[in-house]
């Protein structure tokens, strides 16, 4: 059997922003446009986005999966240019999206993304966007979450929420004789030191896993590479993160880079390798290293 290849990239924080209405700059959001208006707009490029989706698109993944935060401030203008970006990066049938804290930015449109993007959220077997989602692509079954939620000024938490983690285990568990090769799609990393930007029930997540397990883990949300290992029923899960797909490198934060994971079967065991590709200072893309994950 041939491998099967699933890109990951995530947070785009698809630039430039739309001018907000006045209306619009209230509360969080104005402190949101000050940051975007004195610093993110210099790091966030949309030229860096487009080289990295080209090269991307030049490995012909099979799939590619997308861990939210495509606009900033959830802004009603902002969703439709994101729309047509994520168009251009594949269909439906092959991108799969989940959404982040900053497509839930306020609660005057934390529906808009499953309503803009419900083609790239909806589960195979169901007809609107809910979550967990469910999509079998050849070998693999990609599950999604939502960690996105509304947060108070200088809060960036998620949370899944109590039915979308029984959900979730009531589908593993229906699951657990399933062959696929299991990826998770979420936001928010699964550990963070970080009070402000942690997933508030990562501790259930992790325990859910520990019981019943998953083959890979992908997130975004930190805009830096890691890999992290967690506790799975009968071995080690890999959780893999990915810088901000549109960034210039700036402080301790990378440039953009986008995942590209090799999926295999050898004999009755997976092999999952990862190449990990990012944007240099010439703003062309290369590889930056290779790694057996599995």
């Amino acid at each position: 059997m041939a491998a099967f290849t699933l890109a990951h990239l995530s947070d785009p924080h698809l630039p430039p922003l739309p001018v907000p209405r006045l209306s619009e700059l209230l509360g969080k959001r104005a402190l949101g446009y000050l940051n975007w208006t004195r610093n993110r707009h210099q790091y966030h490029r949309r030229d860096v986005l487009d080289v990295l989706v080209s090269d991307m698109q030049a490995q012909v993944p099979n799939h590619i999966a997308v861990t939210g935060d495509l606009v900033n401030l959830a802004l009603e203008a902002e969703f439709a240019p994101a729309l047509n970006w994520l168009r251009s990066v594949g269909p439906p049938e092959r991108v799969t999206a989940v959404p982040g804290n900053h497509d839930a930015y306020v609660r005057a449109t934390q529906h808009r993304f499953e309503e803009s993007f419900a083609d790239y959220l909806r589960g195979d077997e169901a007809s609107e966007a809910t979550f967990p989602l469910l999509r079998r692509r050849g070998p693999l079954l990609l599950i999604g979450l939502s960690t996105a939620v509304p947060t108070p000024p200088f809060m960036a938490t998620g949370r899944l929420g109590r039915a979308q983690i029984e959900a979730l285990e009531r589908n593993l568990a229906r699951l657990a004789g399933d062959d696929a090769f299991r990826v998770l799609l979420v936001h928010h990393p699964l550990r963070s030191d970080s009070r402000i930007k942690r997933l508030t029930d990562a501790p259930e997540l992790l325990g859910l896993l520990k019981r019943h397990g998953v083959d890979l883990v992908l997130h975004g949300h930190d805009h830096i590479h890691s890999t992290i290992w967690i506790d799975g029923p009968n071995r080690k899960i890999p959780v893999v993160g990915v810088p901000s797909a549109s960034a210039r490198a700036h402080g301790n934060y990378p440039a953009a880079a986008y995942n590209l994971y090799s999926i295999a079967r050898d004999g009755a065991a997976w092999r999952c390798r990862q190449m990990v590709r990012g944007v240099d200072e010439k703003l062309q893309v290369r590889e930056i290293r290779r790694v057996q994950l599995i």
